[in-house]
């Protein structure tokens, strides 16, 4: 049996899921230049390959954070707030098809029926979600998750900005260096909190194993 604590992981299967998700992220690179090699309207558009992706990434990382909760029945706050934020941001990536096929602010709607629910009962039991909480905080999935909740919802913000991408562009700006500037440092945002998912599944697992 390993001495390793739950918490802890062995170098070696470090070095392996390392080496995993690097293949992954030149895998989505790879296709990442294969859009940007179609000059038509698909490139770095809803139906494009960076978008359709960035869908799945949340799709991935909703249904792993749902089995942590559900299955796992670990974390309970915690991991019903990560479903909670994942799920409307799947829910804001389609926003194109909720308007033009549901109804127009179909996706604000969607949202809120999620999102006002879930943080009514991680506020009403907010003590135990501060002590789940503080017991992730030291892990490599808390810092994946944090790395790529600011790289998504920060520094994609703030990088993808026109008025950045005028600047630099001058008179050559168009508006697809702006949108493949913004969409690929998202698709990496939503990577690292897909690898987050991953350890955390892991983790939990972990500690299921260690307590029995």
């Amino acid at each position: 049996m390993s001495n390793t604590p739950p918490d802890r992981i062995s170098f070696r299967a470090t070095c392996l899921r390392a080496l995993a998700y690097l293949v992954i992220i030149a895998a989505l690179m790879e296709g990442v230049m294969q859009e940007a090699l179609q000059l038509d309207s698909t490139q770095f558009s809803e139906s494009g390959f960076t978008e359709l992706t960035q869908s799945v990434l949340l799709l991935l990382s909703t249904g792993l954070a749902l089995s942590v909760r559900v299955w796992q029945r670990q974390l309970p706050h915690v991991s019903l707030l990560l479903v909670g934020l994942l799920g409307a941001s799947l829910i804001r990536e389609q926003d194109a098809w909720l308007d033009s096929y549901v109804f127009d602010g179909a996706w604000q709607t969607l949202v809120t029926l999620l999102v006002l629910p879930v943080l009514f009962v991680v506020i009403r039991h907010r003590r135990a979600f501060v002590t789940e909480l503080e017991s992730i905080t030291d892990t490599f999935s808390f810092g994946l998750f944090a790395a790529g909740f600011l790289t998504t919802y920060a520094f994609s913000r703030l990088y993808g900005r026109s008025a950045l991408w005028q600047e630099i562009l001058g008179e050559h700006y168009l508006r697809a260096f702006k949108n493949a500037a913004e969409e690929v440092t998202e698709l990496f945002g939503y990577t690292l909190m897909l690898f987050a998912m991953l350890e955390l599944v892991l983790l939990v697992r972990r500690r299921l194993i260690a307590g029995r």
